[in-house]
């Protein structure tokens, strides 16, 4: 068993169907990595990163991070980690609950795709009508 000095915080970011696990340590350098990966190798976008890395803009605390990302597609994983990222930063540092909610980054982006139901092709398409 490893016996760690460093304390580190641990959030859940959600959105759709994607679940993002961060791990934050306080450290001297900046370094973030995704499933194993490099930030630049994981999101194929620049818009993907910057929106996934928005709420360190608020800290002047360099973090490790280390990001278990599951389920939902590429945009949404970039939320989820989007809400992690926040929620670790408003952990360790409380004054700053104010500026990262004011740029909405606290809030769990409740839509998702909505259940099929019966007698329907999707959600609410309904077959075509034909009088006789």
């Amino acid at each position: 068993m490893k016996d760690t000095k460093a304390k580190y915080i641990e959030t859940v970011g959600r959105r759709k169907t994607s679940i993002a696990r961060v791990r934050m340590t306080p450290d001297s350098k900046f370094g973030i990595t995704i499933n194993d990966r490099t930030l630049a190798d994981y999101f194929p976008t620049k818009d993907l990163e910057i929106n996934a890395i928005s709420p360190l803009g608020k800290t002047e605390q360099k973090f490790k991070i280390t990001v278990v990302v599951s389920g939902g597609g590429i945009s949404s994983q970039s939320d989820s980690v989007k809400l992690g990222l926040a929620r670790g930063v408003v952990e360790f540092d409380a004054t700053l609950r104010g500026v990262v909610k004011k740029d909405g980054m606290l809030k769990r982006d409740p839509r998702a795709k909505e259940r099929r139901k019966f007698g329907l092709k999707k959600a609410r398409k309904a077959p075509q009508w034909s009088k006789r």
